[in-house]
């Protein structure tokens, strides 16, 4: 699973990336400065890193100094008028930036073109008998094409990124609905059942009892 880590100390632009990340099936952590990112750093390991210029106890230029031998892909963020800083992150070795405030098509577009520069993010996916093309969102099985909803396609990736690890009902809402989950609703169970039926998965996806749903490959 693609693990992002997000350096942000403004918590309502921190909470926007997380939460639109998460949606499109990649696991994130957040910090809010630049000592706790290079504690976090240190503990785990991570795929790309979003980081801000402007950051308490130490700057994000001052944190890419760190992270650059790592060799960790970045993508800055920078302030709409802050030319020289998009300039002089770029030259000291970030992938991209994005611009703040940014539209969140702009912001995966971004992350998942880093993401395939450095062969992290496969454009094609061949998991329990499917052949999932990520770019067109087609979906084949013995070359013959599946058809699902957005929605089911949402879910069938979701579980095709995230193989052999329990994904809590709760979680499945949040990243292919958005918001917080519903108890009272059967929106995930409706949709889990009609999509692994589709696409074969009967006996490969099982349900965890009363929490989720776990891809077994």
């Amino acid at each position: 699973m693609i693990h992002i880590l997000i350096v942000e100390d403004e918590k309502p632009i921190s909470d926007l990336l997380r939460l639109s990340l998460t949606k499109a099936g990649y696991h994130c952590t957040c910090v809010y400065d630049g000592a706790s990112a290079a504690d976090a750093i240190e503990k785990e390991i991570f795929d790309l890193i979003l980081l801000d210029v402007m950051l308490p106890c130490v700057n994000g230029f001052e944190l890419m100094e760190y992270i650059r031998p790592i060799g960790i892909p970045v993508i800055f963020l920078t302030a709409k008028n802050a030319v020289d800083d998009r300039v002089r992150g770029l030259r000291m070795g970030a992938e991209d930036y994005i611009v703040k405030p940014f539209e969140i098509l702009e912001l995966l577009a971004r992350v998942e073109g880093v993401l395939r520069r450095h062969g992290k993010l496969q454009a094609a996916i061949s998991i329990g008998g499917l052949e999932i093309n990520t770019l067109s969102m087609i979906v084949t099985r013995d070359g013959q094409e599946i058809a699902l909803t957005k929605k089911e396609y949402d879910l069938l990736l979701l579980f095709a990124r995230n193989p052999g690890i329990v994904l809590y009902k709760s979680t499945i809402y949040e990243r292919v609905w958005g918001g917080e989950y519903p108890e009272s609703t059967r929106t995930v169970e409706l949709h889990v059942q009609r999509m692994k039926k589709k696409v074969g998965w009967n006996k490969r996806l099982s349900p965890v009892y009363t929490v989720g749903y776990r891809l077994e490959v």
